[in-house]
């Protein structure tokens, strides 16, 4: 019984550990999040994929570009919740824990706009 108890507070304590310090959300729950005007809307991911298509209103700032912190603190405003995404939601992801830990509030889409637009959301190349 102690084993038990012992491994149960261990895994917890891992659980804890290694969660996230922001929010995932799904299509519907991000359609949602970006009618606000509290909300921005960032796509991290290159110049070429966002010309292919991207979500109306979003602002473009690569993750993988060496100054993408010091871009987000530029043109974003900490007091307003941050709707990101990416492709597939691996490099959001990334971005949104950076992002949480300079103090700003980021959802993440799950799935990235591949999801968006497997849910025949719209997308724009404007």
């Amino acid at each position: 019984m102690r084993r038990f108890l012992t491994f149960i507070l261990a895994a917890l304590g891992l659980n804890i550990a290694c969660s996230q310090s922001f929010e995932n959300t799904d299509v519907k729950g991000f359609a949602e999040l970006i009618d606000s005007p509290e909300v921005v809307i960032l796509d991290v991911r290159t110049v070429e994929e966002f010309n292919e298509g991207h979500i109306k209103g979003a602002i473009l700032i690569d993750q993988n570009k060496s100054d993408f912190l010091e871009q987000v603190e530029q043109k974003l405003p900490k007091e307003k919740t941050i709707a990101i995404y990416c492709r597939s939601g691996r490099r959001s992801a990334n971005a949104a824990e950076r992002l949480a830990k300079a103090g700003y509030r980021p959802v993440n889409l799950k799935g990235g706009i591949l999801e968006w637009t497997k849910e025949n959301m719209p997308v724009t190349k404007d």
